[in-house]
């Protein structure tokens, strides 16, 4: 009952930690013997359509979306939860604090002060004066999503989706409260405040520059239909440079917000161009080609990046960019957060990273420890001992992408995609290190031990019988 207890408790403990199928197993290989697709259950719990209450114990890991910097500090969403890097030393970014489970994935972050103002689901508010202990003290609740929020004064303005812009009063960050709206055409995906006006990236319904003057009124002046819809906006000076998925970077000039009109272009390579930040002569646009831009707009009717520069992520995608100083902080997806240096704009290049599990594909619990095999972001040994905090012992970033795994004895045999199969030795968990491979004709997908025997499904390929007696040489 024990094993089994642990099995249902690492189940719901993967729910929130990325999306796809995840498979089972106990510490004999039985358990729950199947594979079943997941949902996002609330972070207190919900009742299944089959009447069974499943309740929420624990969370690790999880897609990255966005981050934001103040000094020291790198605020990041990893999946549901608010994570703080401490990113003093570029080369070794660790986390140093977390928030509890918030009930989404989250979208966005600002940091005001002693503040985090996030989106995820609703607008929280988290007091981060103390790094290691973020602690939610605040709440709206949106009607809608919550893409993108931005903090001028004493007001938040949430990009909140097909409710358009919500702009909330957080004059007592412990109360905030609705003070107007403005329902824009399209969908709100983010937002950015200069002055009086609140310029809004409305997805298909493009640029929406919106008079906030008055809080409590919000009126739209003016619009700009971006080619491609409307995903990120940054405004400097009076320029707003927008992100239009297919259409890549916009320049639009907004000095008149009555009659905004687009100047430039650089259109990215990749399929969807989202996050934008603009820092002196150049604009940093990310997109799910995983790759950073870095583009001068030193003249706006002319973006450029030829003299210039890109940075290619690991993961699956480059979704959201925070510069601060010498360094553009991309989140990166399932690759997590990753510093790159960009003193020299012709030549970004990689100083660190902060990897997180995204998409959790399988899972093995031997013991006080979950095996997981997290696709792009390896194996991960995760400590389970507490249900209700795993954390993180150590993980081993397999060269393709892992999506099947079963432990026997003091190795993980991980199906490796691309990679075929992969054996670990995990008797330090702290320090997994593989030892041997074998690499078969098609893509591993799934992975079942028993004695001295691994057999391994792979794509296109059927079964594949491949003796593990000596790990370190496994043979077909």
């Amino acid at each position: 009952m024990k094993g089994r207890r642990m099995v249902i408790g690492v189940l719901v403990l993967l729910l929130l930690v990325g999306g796809g199928v995840v498979s089972v197993h106990g510490e004999d290989g039985g358990g729950l013997g199947r594979s079943m697709p997941l949902a996002l259950p609330s972070a207190t719990g919900a009742a299944t359509s089959s009447g069974v209450d499943i309740e929420l114990v624990g969370q690790i890991g999880g897609t990255t979306n966005t981050v934001a910097v103040q000094g020291n500090y790198a605020y990041i969403g990893v999946g549901p939860r608010l994570v703080v890097v401490d990113v003093s030393d570029p080369g070794t970014p660790r986390k140093v604090g977390e928030s509890k489970v918030l009930p989404d994935v989250v979208r966005d972050v600002v940091i005001e002060g002693s503040y985090a103002y996030v989106a995820a689901r609703g607008l929280h508010v988290i007091d981060i004066s103390d790094p290691k202990l973020p602690r939610e003290i605040g709440f709206y609740d949106t009607p809608g999503s919550a893409n993108g929020v931005f903090v001028s004064g004493n007001y938040a303005y949430v990009a909140a989706g097909g409710a358009g812009l919500r702009v909330v009063d957080v004059t007592d960050p412990a109360a905030p409260r609705r003070v107007g709206f403005y329902d824009t055409p399209g969908s709100a995906n983010g937002v950015f405040v200069s002055g009086n006006y609140a310029y809004v990236a409305d997805d298909w319904g493009g640029l929406r520059v919106v008079d906030v003057s008055d809080p409590a009124s919000p009126r739209e002046v003016g619009f700009y239909n971006t080619p491609e819809w409307a995903a990120g906006v940054f405004v400097s000076g009076n320029y707003a440079y927008v992100t239009a998925t297919a259409a890549g970077l916009r320049v639009v000039d907004v000095s008149d917000p009555a009659a905004p009109r687009e100047v430039g272009f650089y259109n990215t390579p990749g399929l969807w161009a989202k996050g934008v930040f603009v820092s002196g002569n150049h604009a940093y646009v990310t997109d799910n080609g995983v790759r950073l831009w870095v583009v001068d707009v030193s003249d706006p009717a002319a973006p450029r990046t030829r003299g210039v520069g890109f940075y290619t992520t690991p993961g699956l995608w480059a979704l959201g960019v925070f510069v601060s100083g010498n360094y553009a902080y991309v989140a990166a997806g399932n690759a997590g957060l990753r510093v790159v240096d960009v003193t020299d704009p012709a030549s970004p290049r990689e100083m660190g990273f902060y990897a997180t599990p995204s998409s959790a594909y399988d899972v093995f619990v031997s013991g006080n420890y979950a095996y997981v095999a997290a696709a792009a972001a390896g194996l991960w040994v995760v400590d389970v001992a507490d249900p209700t905090a795993p954390r993180k012992m150590g993980f081993y970033d397999t060269p393709g992408s892992a999506v099947g795994v079963f432990v026997s004895g003091n190795y993980a045999y991980v199906a490796d995609g691309n990679a075929g199969l992969r054996v670990v030795n995990v008797t330090d968990p702290a320090a997994p290190r593989e030892v041997g491979f074998y690499d078969t004709p098609g893509h591993a997908v799934g992975v079942f031990v028993s004695g001295n025997y691994a057999y391994v499904t792979a794509t296109a390929a059927g079964l594949r019988v491949v003796d593990v007696s000596d790990p370190a040489a496994p043979r077909e």
